[in-house]
């Protein structure tokens, strides 16, 4: 990783997070009227906001992308074994899963009453398929760490939407779909990246493996 991948990575990021929020924001617009911004009927005036809130969303995606790597490194560190980190990021996202069932339906006079279930089961099922496709990049180490990443850190990353005073359906969606979508895209570039293809990285993990049994 060189100062010119971390600029792409970057604003390739904000470009993704602008271009989601717009789209989706397009959507929300015509099949709810009472979506918008500032209060603002004009159509040109809405995109522009939508896009600035995309910006803002991928950066806040990026924010708590490295906070995720940085959390990771010093777990490590801490552990000394990873299966132990691996374990530990495996029971919280299973547990964050029923968390966040059980929150919403505490919102759900707010919320729509499907939210609560679709949302989490759409949130699981869309980890699955980045951390299934990131194993096929790279190795089976990388499927819970992926899985950590896109439903519990994305949670987190959405929590003033999910828990705000103005909680609702549209912006709970509007938030927690570009987040998804960035951290989804930051987790299967990082090893390109880096420079890490899927025979470098199982190589480095029967390396390990053997220097681990000697």
């Amino acid at each position: 990783m060189n100062l010119k991948k971390l600029f792409f990575l970057f604003w390739s990021c904000m470009a993704l997070g602008a271009v989601v929020c717009t789209l989706l924001g397009l959507v929300l617009q015509l099949t709810d009227q009472s979506f918008g911004f500032l209060k603002a009927d004009e159509i040109g005036y809405n995109v522009f906001n939508m896009a600035v809130s995309g910006f803002m969303i991928g950066v806040f995606s990026q924010l708590g992308f490295f906070a995720y790597l940085t959390a990771s490194y010093i777990a490590l560190s801490i552990f000394r074994r990873k299966f132990l980190w691996t374990t530990l990021q495996g029971y919280s996202s299973a547990f964050a899963v029923f968390a966040l069932g059980y929150m919403l339906y505490g919102e759900r006079e707010k919320l729509s009453d499907w939210l609560y279930w679709v949302l989490p089961l759409a949130l699981l099922i869309g980890s699955l398929i980045v951390a299934y496709i990131k194993v096929k990049q790279t190795n089976k180490s990388a499927f819970v760490s992926t899985i950590f990443l896109m439903f519990v850190v994305t949670v987190l990353e959405a929590w003033p939407s999910i828990n705000g005073e103005d909680t609702n359906a549209v912006s709970v969606l509007f938030m927690i779909t570009p987040l998804f979508i960035c951290n989804a895209y930051q987790i299967l570039l990082l090893h390109r990246l880096v420079g890490t293809t899927k025979q470098e990285a199982d190589s480095a993990t029967i390396t390990k493996s053997a220097n681990s049994a000697s």
